[in-house]
């Protein structure tokens, strides 16, 4: 059971928690030097995703927009096409 457990682990339990601490202090260190919090990380993954999405929900939006002014010439055009070509013999 202890092999499996140090093989999950990537070493001893405690020597892992000892590495684990000491990395938690230095990560934590260096994102107090830069201002960074555990909340504004996630805010800002959050308004990242929210703005990629509008971003994409927006060109769609576009993209529909074009095909509706498309759809106002093409069609009446193409209807009148279809009806002249069935006129002639």
């Amino acid at each position: 059971m202890a092999s499996n457990l140090q093989r999950f682990l990537g070493g001893s339990p405690g020597a892992v928690l000892v590495k684990l601490v000491f990395l938690s202090l230095l990560v934590g260190a260096f994102m107090s030097f830069l201002g960074l919090t555990p909340v504004g990380l996630v805010d800002g993954v959050v308004r990242l995703a929210r703005s990629v999405l509008d971003l994409g929900f927006d060109t769609f939006a576009q993209i529909w927009r074009w095909l509706a002014y498309g759809a106002v010439v093409v069609v009446p055009l193409w209807l009148l096409s279809r009806l002249l070509s069935s006129r002639r013999p």
